[in-house]
């Protein structure tokens, strides 16, 4: 079994040039997440790296606000706090136990932020036009792992209903259906 670190490396590799290849002309177009335009959506996913380095370290997080980070060089910190997420999570100690104010299993807690990283990306490329594959490792982790979580998840609004996919649907698009989005979404025509 790979360690967090190790997927999350992996997820890393295929999410950066997804947020390098993206337009600034781009950051106010919408994303599979309703509730996002790509500009939102890449704070989100920085809060979301920053907050996860702090569990993996054992701290206590703060989900409760996200700052617009998108301005400068936002993609070269996005690789810089990628980075670091990846060798936070491969700090001794960072897979066991639970972690800071969520109380839960740490590999769990890691496998939370691998699906985000993972999914968020293929959100992006989705929104921005570009292809994206996520690692086959990490997709093989995420779908039971995810699947574990979604009740929950559901149940505190972070994935919508199950979306309806074909038997015949690759592992990674019942990753997507499962937290509620159209593996098949595509950004509308203006």
């Amino acid at each position: 079994m790979k360690t967090i670190s190790e997927l999350l490396e992996e997820a890393t590799a295929r999410a950066v040039p997804v947020v390098r290849g993206i337009d600034d002309a781009q950051l106010a177009g919408g994303t599979p997440c309703s509730e996002y335009d790509v500009r939102a959506l890449l704070n989100h996913l920085f809060s979301v790296i920053g907050n996860f380095r702090v569990l993996a370290a054992k701290g206590t997080s703060d989900f409760s606000r996200t700052e617009d980070v998108v301005t400068g060089d936002w993609r070269g910190r996005f690789d810089d706090e990628t980075a670091r997420l990846v060798r936070a999570w491969g700090e001794p100690g960072a897979e066991e136990g639970t972690t800071g104010g969520m109380a839960m299993p740490a590999r769990t807690v890691g496998l939370m932020v691998l699906g985000d990283l993972t999914v968020h990306a293929w959100d992006l490329a989705r929104a921005t036009g570009q292809d994206y594959v996520p690692d086959p490792a990490v997709v093989a982790e995420l779908e039971p792992g995810m699947a574990g979580m979604a009740p929950k998840a559901r149940e505190m609004k972070v994935f919508g209903e199950p979306f309806p996919v074909a038997p015949e649907a690759t592992a990674f698009e019942r990753v997507l259906a499962m937290t509620g989005r159209d593996p098949g979404w595509r950004p509308s025509r203006r």
